[in-house]
């Protein structure tokens, strides 16, 4: 409604130029009444031409009015698009990790994709009813002076108009809410599917997907179908009263041209006049299907705007100066759902500035989730995370955010150039840095070997590269902001050995001046850590070098034999 407000005066011109073509609508009916009353009667053919020329100027005036409105309103309506589609878009990405992850894709764009529901309502529809409302009482005010017997037949008709609409109302939301339920299940399948398509192929299994693909759309179309079908229904109920309407008008006018108390040419014109009433009380009605399609839109897009964002900057929130790097955490514990099971338990840890830290743990310990914490991706349920002596939920997430580097077991990489990849948080950053933080990721050597080097389109999610390839550049792309805390969270689960070799042997020139975290399987990337950290079902169950741990023979070193046994097999 904001916006609609913003672009009032647009939208007013637009409402003006359309009350002025409702009035030359007005003057058609007169123009007839003369021409039969008083031209075809008297023979005045003077006065035919007198109208034809003033009819062809005022045919003429309409036209051009109705482009200009037209115009005013295709452009303000595009405006107004825009501003509600940024707005819901940042909204979007400023809502937490946690509403995404309890939802699938296609659900969220399939509730981005009701926004034009509303929009059109609330221009176009809205705009209408005020228009057809206005005109409405105008033309049954004219009818009046005509025939108040004929008006009341017309008027008559009005209370079924409504009966029709509000019966079907019920029915007609439920097939709604159907329609949509139906439309979002398709378009997550769609998005998971393609997504997913190498697993899909590697599985050989299209065709059931196909069917299951088919079955969907069958309900969709289904559902689709009986929204259709009702709204049918309900408009040609409508149309048939109409008609009846029509039907009686002109029986009872012909009995009063008849009987000497109406003129043949005022028959025409009321005929005319009744139309032009029936024509927006037909309009209300489909208006009225309208107004509940964008009652269950304004529903399903309020799952995202009525979800909180994320806290940002103000008054009462503290803005970080560049931070140091130390991390604290004091009796933590944490669980993703609130029944779901507790993921970290008590967890205290204090880590200097400058350190490197390795998480280690069996899959499902908690390890990543320590990190997500550090992020300001979630919030403790008890206990606090500090960063240089600062409660994390008293800092803007955006502005820690912006001086930590994360790099994932599975980066994500746009279909952009390798350069726009790594320069993603500063899209001005000079090539030279963006070369900087790539020889830092042993990634520079393979990417002058790109047919454009580093402007190489590398496709969606960097389809085009292998596997040790993306999550060079996704590190590249974590060191390239000079961050104070660095995160590596499974990051060379997908390199080969060579690879790793470079990313370790460079790993102290990584942690200058840095705090790094490193979660890692493979205890080779933590053995020349400052620092390991042992998890076990969310609690802290080891501290200490590599060297203290193996001594201790504990988690940490059962961990270690283990895999240098399976190395030694090898």
């Amino acid at each position: 409604l904001g916006a609609v407000h913003k672009y009032r005066k647009l939208l007013g011109e637009v409402l003006a130029a359309s009350l002025f073509l409702q009035l030359f609508a007005l003057l058609s009916p007169l123009f007839f009444q003369v021409v039969i009353d008083k031209v075809l009667v008297h023979r005045g053919l003077s006065t035919l031409e007198v109208l034809i020329v003033g009819l062809a100027a005022i045919a003429v005036f309409e036209a051009i009015l109705g482009t200009m409105r037209t115009y005013l309103f295709a452009h303000t309506t595009n405006r107004i698009d825009v501003e509600l589609g940024a707005r819901l878009f940042r909204h979007l990405l400023s809502l937490p990790l946690s509403y995404f992850q309890a939802r699938r894709v296609g659900d969220s764009v399939a509730r981005v994709r009701e926004l034009e529901n509303i929009r059109n309502f609330l221009t176009s529809s809205a705009l209408t009813l005020v228009i057809d409302l206005v005109f409405t009482i105008v033309f049954l005010a004219v009818m009046l002076a005509y025939s108040p017997w004929l008006t009341l037949i017309v008027v008559g008709a009005f209370p079924f108009y409504i009966g029709i609409s509000a019966g079907a109302t019920p029915l007609f939301r439920r097939r709604l809410d159907e329609k949509f339920r139906r439309g979002a299940e398709n378009q997550a399948f769609l998005v998971e599917s393609i997504t997913g398509v190498e697993t899909l192929k590697a599985l050989a299994v299209e065709p059931q997907m196909h069917r299951r693909w088919e079955e969907q759309l069958a309900g969709y179309v289904a559902a689709s179908f009986r929204v259709l079908s009702l709204g049918n229904i309900a408009s040609q109920s409508i149309q048939l009263v109409s008609k009846i309407v029509t039907a009686a008008v002109l029986f009872f006018g012909a009995k009063l041209v008849i009987e000497g108390n109406l003129t043949v040419g005022e028959l025409v014109a009321f005929n005319m006049l009744a139309s032009r009433v029936s024509a927006p009380v037909l309009r209300l009605a489909q208006m009225w299907q309208d107004f509940h399609q964008a009652r269950i839109s304004v529903d399903r897009l309020g799952d995202i705007l009525n979800a909180r964002p994320e806290p940002t900057m103000s008054s009462g929130r503290a803005a970080l100066p560049p931070i140091r790097g130390d991390v604290t955490f004091e009796h933590v514990g944490f669980r993703y759902r609130v029944d779901g099971p507790e993921v970290l338990r008590d967890v205290s840890f204090d880590i200097r500035a400058g350190q490197v830290v390795g998480l280690v743990g069996s899959s499902g310990s908690g390890k990543s989730t320590v990190t997500k914490l550090v992020q300001r991706l979630y919030v403790p349920e008890t206990g606090r995370v500090l960063v240089d002596g600062v409660d994390l939920a008293m800092i803007d997430a955006a502005w820690l955010r912006r001086q930590i580097g994360v790099v994932l077991q599975e980066d994500v990489l746009f279909n952009r150039s390798v350069r726009d990849n790594i320069a993603l948080a500063d899209p001005a950053m000079s090539i030279e840095s963006v070369i900087r933080a790539a020889e830092l990721a042993g990634a520079h050597d393979f990417i002058l070997e790109l047919p454009e080097g580093y402007d190489t389109i590398i496709g969606e999610r960097g389809g085009n590269l292998s596997g040790g390839q993306r999550q060079r550049i996704a590190i590249a792309r974590a060191l390239v902001t000079d961050p104070r805390i660095l995160i590596f969270d499974e990051a060379t689960s997908a390199l080969d050995y060579d690879s790793e070799r470079v990313i370790q042997d460079n790993m102290r020139r990584m942690a200058e001046r840095r705090t790094v975290f490193i979660v890692a399987h493979r205890l080779s990337m933590v053995r020349r850590a400052d620092r390991i950290i042992a998890i076990d079902r969310g609690r802290v169950v080891e501290d200490g070098t590599h060297e203290d741990l193996i001594r201790s023979n504990g988690r940490y070193a059962n961990l270690h034999f283990l895999q240098a046994g399976i190395n030694d097999n090898r």
